[in-house]
């Protein structure tokens, strides 16, 4: 049960993916969304699986750092393509590309924070409850799940938000927000980079 408390309150916090779930929403675009929720499921189920079957060996903690770099940038890159979007309520549904399966399937790949998840579940918290063989992939099933609700439920929250607002100036608002939170995301990953590197 600890398991399932530990990732929900984790993967449910706000961070990069449930931002883009959330900005998805709220540009209209929540069913056009959906591959991209399964992505993020994929993700995380690939990322459970191979780390509770392969354990901590195959990447071990001290390159964690450079993930969180390659995270670092992909965000701020998605921060950029946020800020910069122009929203007219008239054209919003035909101006923005729709998030797709693989979006959602790298971003969370290359988010250390779901990797930083996954460690100590598959290393300590699995071997601990005695989840292993076939048990590690029925749980990392639900956990997934679970994972793949956290942006659809931001996004389900953004329409319902976005059903709200008439004015293309909000969108406008809510997107330089959604960026600047890309950005701390972002920063925050930099930052597990540099200490990883000993510079901070």
């Amino acid at each position: 049960m600890e398991i399932f408390l530990y990732t929900l309150s984790v993967m449910y916090s706000p961070g990069p993916v449930n931002f883009m779930g959330l900005n998805a929403g709220l540009r209209g675009q929540f069913s056009q969304t959906l591959g991209f929720f399964a992505g993020v499921g994929c993700s995380m189920l690939m990322l459970f699986a191979v780390f509770g079957y392969a354990g901590a060996a195959l990447i071990p903690h001290r390159y964690l750092h450079f993930i969180a770099l390659i995270g670092a940038l992909y965000t701020f890159y998605l921060a950029y393509k946020i800020m910069t979007a122009h929203t007219e309520l008239k054209t919003d549904r035909t101006q923005h590309k729709n998030l797709n399966f693989w979006n959602g399937f790298w971003i969370q790949s290359l988010n250390p924070k779901a990797i930083l998840v996954i460690l100590p579940v598959t290393t300590i918290m699995y071997p601990t409850a005695h989840i292993t063989g076939s048990l590690i992939l029925i749980v990392s099933l639900f956990i997934s799940l679970g994972a793949a609700g956290a942006p659809f439920i931001y996004s389900f929250a953004g329409s319902v938000i976005g059903k709200k607002l008439n004015n293309p100036i909000w969108f406008n608002y809510l997107n330089k927000i959604l960026g600047i939170f890309l950005i701390l995301s972002g920063l925050f990953m930099l930052s597990d980079f540099l200490k990883g590197m000993n510079f901070i």
